[in-house]
């Protein structure tokens, strides 16, 4: 069967009538310049600074100076250990390999977050691993049981090359994390840091979801695509999903993964100077906070419309209420 008539039927079976989500309004946006593989694949604000990760390089990380329009992202080396297996099978992995040398990357960071002691946590999608970049001493990957992978791989999800983890979240504390599975299914997970081994409190999987869904009115020629995660944030206890495919930032339970409010960015995003030749979205970054959030973009070396080519980062006021503020 035709995937996008698969799709379509779908979406069909699995659509229920709701009310479209209110729009979030762009404040300003950013091109960013200096980030050697241009791919911008996770945002996380630790203090008062943004940093962020590309998907095409193992050995470096960005610091973001955010004080002009044009940002500039300076690179911070780090170490990176041995990866340990945490449980995918053969197949993946060589087709990971394979993949890494045509587009460079083979830890295919795409995700970034920090607890409140400065501690960065890295995903490698290409290896279902989270690395923590401590404030003080050499980056080391956590110790995750592999029954993560293995209760993933159950409930229908990191079944398909490049359809891994594409984001997480971590708690102030830094004894929670929460990951996102990109597609195909999507869903997320919460793990948690015991005594020696970073595992999983009854099960690890809160949310396993398939089906599709219809692009906004604004993308032309919109289709039915399947529901996807890009990235999360974690905010005044919340768990914050953002959905590219549906242009959308959610909040969900952070224990549940139930869908509490939804907000679009596509009126913004789809206006047609802001436009990508690509017929699906590129949204890959989410940091929420108290007066807004920002969102990047991983646009491939891709220019828009406008001929703009860098990655950009785009900031978005908080709704009227706030993000807490009931439906």
């Amino acid at each position: 069967m035709h995937r996008g008539f698969a799709l379509a039927l779908a979406l069909l079976a699995t659509s229920v009538v709701a009310a479209p989500a209110p729009e979030l309004k762009l404040l300003s946006e950013h091109p960013v310049q200096g980030m050697r593989g241009g791919n911008l694949s996770g945002l996380a604000l630790c203090g008062q600074e943004l940093w962020t990760v590309s998907d095409r390089d193992d050995e470096q990380i960005y610091r973001l100076d955010t004080r002009n329009t044009v940002w500039q992202a300076e690179t911070v080396g780090i170490e990176v250990p041995a990866v340990p297996d945490s449980g995918l099978p053969w197949g993946l992995k060589v087709r990971t390999w394979a993949a890494s040398f045509v587009r460079g990357g083979g830890l295919d960071f795409e995700g970034v977050t920090c607890d409140a002691a400065g501690n960065k946590y890295v995903v490698s999608e290409a290896h279902a691993a989270v690395l923590q970049v401590p404030a003080q001493g050499a980056p080391v990957w956590l110790k995750i049981s592999p029954i993560m992978v293995r209760e993933a791989r159950a409930s229908g999800m990191l079944l398909h090359f490049n359809a891994l983890f594409e984001g997480l979240a971590v708690n102030p504390a830094g004894d929670r994390i929460w990951l996102a599975a990109e597609r195909e299914r999507r869903g997320l997970l919460l793990i948690k840091r015991g005594q020696t081994i970073w595992d999983c409190d009854g099960g690890c999987v809160l949310l396993s979801e398939a089906g599709a869904l219809m692009q906004p009115e604004q993308v032309p020629n919109a289709k039915a695509v399947s529901r996807d995660f890009a990235d999360l944030s974690l905010f005044d206890g919340k768990l914050f999903t953002l959905e590219r495919n549906a242009y959308q930032i959610c909040r969900r339970d952070a224990l549940s993964a139930k869908v509490e409010q939804c907000w679009s960015y596509a009126g913004e995003a789809l206006m047609e100077h802001r436009r990508y030749p690509q017929p699906y979205g590129l949204a890959e970054a989410l940091v929420v906070d108290a007066k807004g959030a920002w969102i990047g973009l991983d646009n491939n070396n891709g220019a828009r419309a406008d001929g703009e080519a860098r990655p950009i980062v785009w900031r978005f006021a908080a709704p009227e209420g706030g993000w807490s503020a009931k439906p």
